[in-house]
């Protein structure tokens, strides 16, 4: 059910008095705060159980509101904003000063995005304040990607939630650096080649060695080893490797999987579509399931990335790589 007029009001009423709200958008919730009120801020953190160094990117309506969150707004932004949005695209800029040091994470640099759905550009838009949105998840766990989602996960008295359907994009915004060089920080559905053809210059890729090495602020959301991750202990095996892993790993298993597999026994399968765009939109829904099964053990079947964008499924394995332990027998 969507969120209506009433909703929306008791919305705004929350975020005006330093509340938080949880609000839709393409790729996943967001758990929404006025991003200019530190106090604000600092009670998504607390809800989460964020770590203070782990960054929050910043939602607005518009390149107009991206000026005030951000210190220079460069050629490459404004021919990016043109491009993109509203959609999955984060852009890492030096802050504004009006922006508290705790949105990131103690970092100089803040990230930006205007998200693609109409219910919460409007609600950006009569607030008139940008609104951070991290992932509306417990830190470390599945992303949400419906209201129900986010209402397992927190109660209607610490977080007010906005639901506007099923998010049709499922993972979170590609992130890229623009200074002092272009460089993607976290992969998303719209890859290197797509942003290189906008801003004529090569875009460089965060290697998984330079993640929060030094322990610092992290340089964007989605860096951490662990990260969008079931409860259930969850392995990724390849294709060839399933029947070996069944027989060594507990049991029951739920097997997450894009191919032909039926279960034997105790075991269980959730299917996957085997498109990227497909596998990317259900992807966090599939997991939740999985997890919900009270199996012993999650076993994900690495795609076959055969069918579609290859960006799309180099984002799909980025999350695989951070939700599950790589299974080698």
């Amino acid at each position: 059910m969507s969120a209506g007029p009433e909703e929306i009001a008791a919305a705004i009423a929350r975020l005006k008095s330093g509340g938080v709200v949880a609000f839709p958008t393409e790729t996943v919730y967001g758990l929404g705060a006025d991003a200019f009120d530190a106090k604000a801020v600092a009670r998504v953190f607390e809800l989460k159980g964020r770590p203070a160094n782990n960054p929050l990117i910043v939602h607005v309506s518009g390149a107009a509101m991206a000026r005030e969150v951000v210190a220079d707004w460069p050629r490459e932004a404004e021919a990016l904003a043109e491009a993109f949005w509203p959609g999955p695209l984060s852009m890492v800029l030096p802050k504004s000063a009006r922006v508290p040091s705790i949105v990131t994470g103690g970092g100089p640099n803040v990230g930006v995005r205007c998200p693609e759905h109409p219910l919460t550009l409007a609600l950006i838009e009569t607030l008139g304040v940008p609104l951070v949105g991290p992932s509306a998840n417990p830190s470390g766990r599945t992303s949400p990607t419906s209201a129900g989602h986010v209402r397992a996960s927190f109660s209607g008295g610490d977080v007010l939630v906005l639901d506007g359907g099923v998010c049709r994009r499922g993972i979170e915004s590609t992130v890229v650096q623009l200074v002092p060089a272009p460089r993607i920080l976290r992969p998303g559905v719209i890859g290197a080649a797509a942003i290189e053809r906008v801003i004529g210059a090569p875009v460089l890729r965060l290697g998984a060695s330079d993640a929060g090495a030094t322990g610092g602020p992290l340089e964007s959301p989605g860096l951490l080893r662990q990260h969008y991750a079931p409860r259930t202990p969850t392995y990724l095996v390849r294709e060839h490797q399933v029947e070996a892993a069944l027989a060594s790993l507990p049991g029951p298993v739920v097997v997450v999987t894009s191919g032909a597999l039926s279960a034997q026994g105790p075991n269980m399968v959730e299917p996957l579509p085997p498109d990227a765009e497909g596998c990317a939109a259900a992807l966090y829904a599939t997991l939740r399931r999985a997890d919900d099964r009270g199996a012993a053990t999650i076993v994900v079947v690495e795609p076959d990335a055969a069918v579609g964008e290859p960006a799309i499924w180099d984002a799909i394995m980025d999350r695989l790589g951070r939700a599950a332990t790589r299974w080698n027998g």
